[in-house]
């Protein structure tokens, strides 16, 4: 990468670490402007933007599941903020949420959720792009962002089992390799 395109990674890195942060919580927010949570913002770690051991990205998780996380689901932003009907939670967000759990070193949680997400698929295995507990499925169906983020997260869940076997896994990001 040329060093003027690292120059500006890093400009953007700089300002998305400093306006992006809901000083209150020491957290992520939505947007620069909305001091809500987001769960879009679980990416941080798993883009490799920040190690899931930074003390920003732990209190992004933190505030995720105090305020988005619901009967075992992750839902993208708070019930006020959501459209008019019936909001699900949104799956690839779930999924997500358990990558962190994983990536953190909370796998037996991550597993936990993991099989809750499991449940939720229809009689040929399919998900849709948000699940309601009332309702079921919502959303695009089939959804393959939904389907990439289970079998992510599976990835991930089996390189930790190879770990603890000692095993090498190969890495926790889905960031491009420098």
């Amino acid at each position: 990468m040329p060093e003027r395109w690292r120059e500006i990674r890093g400009q953007i890195h700089a300002q998305i670490c400093e306006r992006g942060l809901d000083p209150a919580r020491g957290a992520f927010k939505r947007s620069y402007e909305d001091a809500e949570p987001d769960a879009s913002v679980l990416m941080i770690p798993l883009l490799g933007f920040l190690p899931t051991e930074d003390p920003r990205v732990r209190a992004t998780l933190r505030w995720i599941e105090q305020d988005l996380l619901r009967d075992g689901l992750v839902y993208r932003f708070p019930p006020h903020l959501g459209a008019a009907g019936w909001e699900g939670a949104f799956l690839a967000c779930s999924f997500w949420m358990v990558d962190n759990l994983i990536m953190s070193g909370q796998q037996q949680k991550a597993e936990t959720l993991f099989h809750r997400l499991l449940a939720l698929r229809n009689d040929v295995g399919l998900l849709a792009e948000e699940y309601h507990p009332d309702h079921g499925l919502l959303g695009n169906f089939p959804q393959a962002l939904s389907h990439l983020a289970l079998v992510k997260t599976a990835y991930l869940l089996q390189a930790c089992e190879q770990a603890h076997h000692g095993g090498q896994p190969e890495r926790h990001s889905y960031r491009p390799v420098d």
